[in-house]
């Protein structure tokens, strides 16, 4: 979501590449992040997208949410179960704070689906520019109404709607409420060349 901003991180990177004995050129080479946008980062110049924080834990060798300092898993010894407390769930949010969105989908599927948990305050507002080709939201009202507008359409959502719409056009989700709304966003990224009716 480009107009949301992840907790800032830049001094946690650092460490953990100093840690490793990394230089910001190795790091930009495991990680495929530039080093120009790896030292702003680090000096909390640039915020990293999901993607980004995605493609440096890859290079660092660490977990995602070990990076972040959000949490960790818990699982006894004899389960499969992984846990992840609620005030440990990745959150980012709107420079307003009208928005906030919950990551709920494990790391290893950014870029693949992704799905949040999201609250938007009265008035609130969440712009987005174009994501990537063939990219489509899949939206539903928990509580309250949302106005979804993706490129020229604009549909009024109610509590227990669902729309589904094209998000590589521009695109916005608001509350036109005066309390709060809260919704599930799912986002699946296009694998192959299928029409959008293949959804």
């Amino acid at each position: 979501m480009s107009e949301l901003n992840p907790p800032q991180i830049g001094p946690l990177i650092q460490d953990r590449r100093k840690e490793r004995g990394l230089t910001l050129q190795q790091l930009s080479a495991l990680s495929g992040v530039s080093k120009s946008m790896l030292s702003q980062i680090e000096r909390s110049e640039a915020n990293p997208t999901f993607a980004v924080l995605w493609s440096l834990t890859r290079g660092l060798g660490i977990d995602f949410v070990a990076l972040l300092g959000e949490g960790q898993a818990m699982a006894g010894a004899d389960s499969f179960i992984e846990v992840l407390p609620p005030e440990h769930t990745p959150t980012i949010r709107s420079a307003d704070n009208s928005c906030q969105l919950r990551i709920l989908s494990p790391p290893s599927l950014s870029g693949a689906i992704e799905w949040y948990d999201v609250e938007i305050a009265p008035g609130g507002c969440l712009d987005s520019a174009p994501h990537a080709p063939g990219a489509v939201e899949h939206f539903t009202a928990l509580s309250g109404e949302f106005a979804i507008t993706s490129g020229t359409s604009r549909h009024l959502l109610r509590q227990g709607e669902t729309v589904r719409y094209p998000v590589d056009v521009a695109h916005s989700i608001s509350n036109p409420l005066s309390t709060l709304s809260r919704g599930l966003m799912v986002l699946l990224y296009r694998q192959s060349s299928r029409g959008r009716n293949a959804v």
